[in-house]
Parts: C-alpha cells; sequence; structure tokens
C-alpha cells in the first residue's frame, strides 16, 4: 500500500518534470501532453485503489520519507498519509485533473506554449496532492505554496496579455496576505503544542487555552478565507478567469479553492472546540453564497458566470463546515466538483466555437451546432441547481437541512433564497448560450462548431459523476465516518419532507421562470439602467471601494517616498558619496603621475606623519 500512496503522489510531479525537459523545444510535441495525462491516469488508478484499501480495511496508509526538520524540540518527518479524508480529496483531485488533461490535449492543441502548460499544469496537480497527503500542517503549508505558485503561472499562462499578468499578480499577492496569518497559526500551534503533526496536535488540543485555541482557528481560518476566496479576500477569483479554460476547471472549480474547505474539515477538532468561530465562518459563509450568487444574476461573461457560482457554493461548504457538519462540506465539496469542472469545460467549448467571445448576449441558439456541449452543459446546471436525482440535490439540500435542523434559521433562509438565484442564473446561462429568441452570433459572422469528440468523451466521466454522484452518499458518510462526526439534526419527517419539497418547488419556480423569459429574448435593455442591475453588475462597487481606500493611497504614499524621500534624499546622498569620492580621487591623482620627484616629497611628508604619531604615543603613555 505504501507504493501505491507514493505513486499516487510522484507520479504527477514525473509528468511535470518530463514536459518541462520539453520547453526548449521550438514546435509543440506531442507527447509533453501525453506522458503526464498517463501518468496521472495511474496516480488516479492509485487512488483509487487507496480508498478502496481505507473503505474496506478502515485503516490508514503512512509514509515518513526521511527526516525533514530536526531542530530543538522539533523532529518533523517529511510524511504522508492516506486517510479516509485524504483519499476523498486524492480521488476528487486526480479524477478531475485526469479529465482536464485529456481535455487540454485538443484544447491547447494550437497553442504555441503547448509543453510548458502541461509542466505547470501537472506541477499544480503535484503540489496538490502535497498539499491534501501531507500528515502535518508544515507539509500542508509547503503543498498551499505550491498551488499558489502554480495558480499564479497558469493564470498568467498568456503573459503577452496585459490583463492577464495582473490577474496573476491580484491572486498571487492577495493569497499571500491571507497566508501570512496562517503561517502565523502554525507558528501559535507549535509554540502551544510543540508538533505540527495533525495526530499530536489534536490530542494536545484539550491542553491549550480557549483563547488560544480561537486565535490559532481565526488565524488558519485567514489563510482559508484567501485560498477559497471568501469576502474580503474575494476579487482575484473572478479576474483569475483569464487563464486558459482549463486552467479554471481545474483549479477555481475543483481543487485549488476548496483546499480552505479541506483544511477546516482536516482541522475539525480544533473548530470542533472553538465554537464561535465556527459561527463566525457559517454567517460569513451564508453572506458569500448570497453574495456571489447575486453577481452572477447580471454579469454576461460566461465563464465569470461561472467562477461567481463557485464562490457561491464556497460559501455553502463553509456554511457546513462552519456549523460542525464537516462531513457535509466535504460531500459536497465533493459533488461539486463534478459539475463545476464539466461546466468550465463546456464553457471551453462554446469559447472554442465563438472565437473567444465569452459574452453570452453574443451568442443564442447554439444547440443546433453544439449539441453534446449543450445537453452536457445543461446536466450540470441542473445539478447545480439541485433538482433530484442529480449530484447537487443531495449535497446542498443537506446543507439546508443541517441549518434548519441546528436552529440557525436567518443562515437557511439566506442560503434558500440563494438556491432560487442559483437555479435563476444557471438556466439564464443555458437560455442565453444554447436557445433564445435569436442567433445573435450571426451578427459577428461566426459560425460554431462542436469540439473534437474525445474532448466530449473526455467530459463524460464527468456528466455521469455529476448524475450518480448523490447515491453514493451512504458509502461517503460509512468512510468519513471514523475521524468526522456523521450525524444530522432530528427533524420529523414531515417537516424534512416539507423542506425538500419546498426547496425543491421554489428552485423549479426559478427555473421556470428563467425558461420563460429568456425564451421571450430576456430583460429590456432599460433595466441596465436601474440602481440594482449597477450595483449588483459593479460586484457591490467593492472593487472600487478597495481602489479608493486602499490602492489609492498605497500608490500616493508610493509615490511621496519615491519623489520626496528616495530621489531628494536617498538619491542624493548616494549621488554625493560618489561625487565625493570622485573629486578627492581626482586631487590624489596626481600622487601617482610617474615623476621620481613629487613621489619622493609624499613619501617625505608620509613618513613625518608616521614619526608625529609615533612620538604623540609616545607623550601619552609616558603621561
Amino acid at each position: 500500500m505504501e507504493a501505491l500512496l507514493l505513486i499516487a503522489l510522484f507520479s504527477p510531479l514525473v509528468g511535470s518534470l518530463f514536459a518541462g525537459l520539453l520547453f526548449g523545444a521550438r514546435e509543440k510535441r506531442i507527447v509533453a501532453g501525453l506522458i503526464p495525462t498517463a501518468l496521472l491516469a495511474l496516480s488516479l488508478c492509485a487512488s483509487l485503489a487507496l480508498m478502496y484499501f481505507v473503505f474496506v480495511g478502515g485503516e490508514r496508509v503512512s509514509v515518513s520519507l526521511f527526516d525533514w526538520i530536526v531542530s530543538g524540540r522539533l523532529e518533523l518527518k517529511f510524511g504522508f498519509v492516506a486517510d479516509q479524508i485524504s483519499v476523498v480529496m486524492m480521488c476528487v483531485v486526480t479524477i478531475v485533473s485526469t479529465v482536464v488533461h485529456i481535455y487540454s490535449i485538443g484544447y491547447m492543441a494550437h497553442d504555441k506554449s503547448f509543453n510548458r502548460f502541461f509542466s505547470y499544469l501537472s506541477a499544480f496537480v503535484f503540489s496538490m496532492m502535497v498539499l491534501v497527503m501531507s500528515d502535518n500542517f508544515l507539509g500542508l503549508f509547503i503543498g498551499w505554496e505550491g498551488v499558489g505558485l502554480c495558480s499564479y503561472l497558469l493564470i498568467g499562462f498568456w503573459y503577452n496579455k496585459p490583463f492577464a499578468s495582473w490577474a496573476a499578480n491580484e491572486a498571487f499577492i492577495m493569497n499571500r496576505v491571507a497566508d501570512l496569518g496562517m503561517l502565523l497559526g502554525i507558528f501559535l500551534i507549535y509554540w502551544q503544542v510543540g508538533s505540527l503533526r495533525y495526530d499530536e496536535v489534536f490530542a494536545s488540543l484539550r491542553f491549550v487555552e480557549h483563547g488560544v485555541l480561537v486565535w490559532i482557528a481565526i488565524l488558519l481560518f485567514i489563510g482559508a478565507m484567501g485560498k477559497s476566496a471568501q469576502f474580503p479576500l474575494h476579487t482575484w477569483l473572478a479576474n483569475a478567469m483569464e487563464g486558459p479554460t482549463p486552467v479554471s476547471a481545474l483549479i477555481h472549480a475543483a481543487t485549488m479553492v476548496t483546499a480552505g474547505v479541506y483544511l477546516l474539515v482536516r482541522a475539525n477538532p480544533l473548530y470542533s472546540a472553538v465554537g464561535e468561530v465556527g459561527a463566525f465562518v457559517a454567517s460569513l459563509g451564508a453572506f458569500v453564497a448570497f453574495f456571489a450568487a447575486s453577481m452572477a444574476l447580471v454579469a454576461t461573461d460566461l465563464k465569470r458566470i461561472i467562477a461567481y457560482s463557485t464562490l457561491s457554493q464556497l460559501g455553502y461548504m463553509f456554511v457546513a463546515a462552519g456549523l460542525g457538519y464537516y462531513w457535509v462540506a466535504l460531500f459536497h465539496l465533493t459533488t461539486h466538483a463534478f459539475f463545476k469542472a464539466l461546466l468550465f469545460l463546456g464553457a471551453g467549448n462554446v469559447m472554442h466555437a465563438m472565437h473567444d467571445e465569452l459574452h453570452i448576449g453574443k451568442m443564442g441558439k447554439l444547440y443546433a451546432a453544439m449539441k453534446p456541449t449543450a445537453i452536457m452543459m445543461t446536466i450540470a446546471s441542473i445539478a447545480l441547481a439541485g433538482i433530484y436525482p442529480f449530484a447537487g440535490f443531495f449535497s446542498k439540500d443537506k446543507i439546508l437541512e443541517v441549518a434548519f435542523g441546528d436552529g440557525h434559521f436567518v443562515i437557511w433562509a439566506v442560503l434558500l433564497i440563494t438556491a432560487a438565484m442559483t437555479a435563476f442564473y444557471s438556466f439564464r446561462v443555458v437560455m442565453r448560450v444554447f436557445f433564445g429568441k435569436e442567433a445573435h452570433y450571426e451578427k459577428l459572422h461566426i459560425h460554431p462548431h462542436e469540439a473534437p469528440k474525445f474532448m466530449l468523451i473526455a467530459m463524460s466521466p464527468l456528466a455521469i459523476l455529476a448524475i450518480i454522484a448523490g447515491f453514493f452518499e451512504h458509502s461517503f458518510t460509512e468512510l468519513v465516518s471514523k475521524m468526522l462526526r456523521v450525524d444530522a439534526p432530528y427533524i420529523e419527517h414531515a417537516v424534512e419532507y416539507a423542506l425538500i419539497g419546498g426547496t425543491l418547488a421554489l428552485v423549479i419556480l426559478s427555473i421556470t421562470f428563467a425558461v420563460w423569459k429568456y425564451a421571450k429574448g430576456g430583460f429590456s435593455p432599460n433595466w441596465q439602467n436601474n440602481f440594482v442591475y449597477k450595483f449588483l453588475s459593479r460586484e457591490w462597487y467593492i472593487p472600487a471601494l478597495y481602489k479608493k481606500a486602499i490602492i489609492a493611497p498605497y500608490t500616493a504614499i508610493s509615490d511621496f517616498l519615491w519623489q520626496k524621500i528616495d530621489l531628494r534624499i536617498v538619491d542624493f546622498v548616494v549621488d554625493l558619496i560618489a561625487k565625493s569620492t570622485y573629486a578627492v580621487s581626482a586631487k590624489c591623482r596626481g600622487m601617482h603621475n610617474g615623476s621620481l620627484s613629487p613621489m619622493l616629497r609624499w613619501m617625505t611628508a608620509g613618513l613625518i606623519v608616521l614619526l608625529l604619531i609615533a612620538y604623540i604615543g609616545l607623550l601619552i603613555q609616558g603621561a
């Protein structure tokens, strides 16, 4: 079993290094995509085998490769573990990553940096595997920073586009700010416990003061807020859509942005001990779910709508984790990964068909030309909306159920309204892109076409999982029950059925309204002059607020320091030293003119100075 763990972990690294060796090739090499993809499929097989072993045997597999840090009382090994939590994440990461790699072979076929793309993509998967498989907080942090670096490289992959480079910098810098909080939390853990291994840390929590535990939980959650783009560190996620669409499917739907949720699930003994922090996490998650869904209602960029949807669903996951139902958060993370990655890959097909056009107002009636993509994106949208028997119904409705059952009625109401909004904007996209009243793209003289068959075949496993994944709820709870509390609040059957029926009715009504409205052509253009529309389309004016409150003052201070301090003081002092040195050297240059007489005079003068110094020294010594 240890061999399977190492295969699952290091196969993506080997694939990345292989593609990296072809960086210098003048032309793309198809093998740079095939070999990393094959190795990732091998990692997937190993992960599934480990899941079977952990599920059947009930035991975990751990490997310590070597001593990593031995300093004072800190003895940390470079160790990895496959337990009930990590195998779930391993399978989710490798399933989605393998599909994305296969899809990318076709999507990036004409890109001159094909080799570089696969090197970055596989490196990202390796970093994510390190994150979820490490048996200690420091190893998790190494993988955490690795995915941050790879996301920077992938978001800014087309670095010749100014906004792509800007978006990569925004994502990288905002996450580094949040990661400082996480790093402080890890330092505080070591200071209090003397270890960073999960088992030892969680076993020692009862000996740590409650106030200190609160601070540790808050600091770790700051890191999770950055990685999972929670308010107020959310602005980078939508802008990160500047990267290639397979990057969005992998990083911003199924893996990196869910790392924050994984952190809370992994550290569940800590967050269970500090209920006040959990209440804040749940409240913030409910707000983010509503906040992001509201922006998706009016957004016109296809990928940004899906990005807002991701942000909203992350809010749902944090609600479940904050309320202490970590298995529900992990279950929704799993099901969401499949249908959201499918949505992003479908958006990639539409983007190619529309010659990189992403404005949904310029599409319409693409169903005739892209039936398979339309069907799969509709399946993903139904799953996202939470319609039975699709996957989203089982996981998202479970979050609503536990929120209601625990008496958090405000949170439940917010999530219920958000569910209706989710159904509306999901089918707003389906109608505007594939159906609608007219084919607006004809005005652009675009002739859309379907993606290659192997790309559609690659997407099909995600479509199947978007339909059936929810039926594995019982097996899932049985798998994670040894590490997570898998109970649910008691709700009378009549009330439970009323909740499910009411939610379904509201969602179906929302879908019906979206289909009816956009079949007729949508809302009047005058709606865009409405304050609500402007408020939502400008992201609640939060980017503008950041620009005025943070960016503008920072720019002004930087300009002041440059003009007044750097140029007038620092540069002046450096120039003065240089000019003084030059002036003195110019005066002394006559000493080395090669003439014997001046040199003898300087030697005599030097000798006299030395004798005077010696004489003065003798006088001082005699005194």
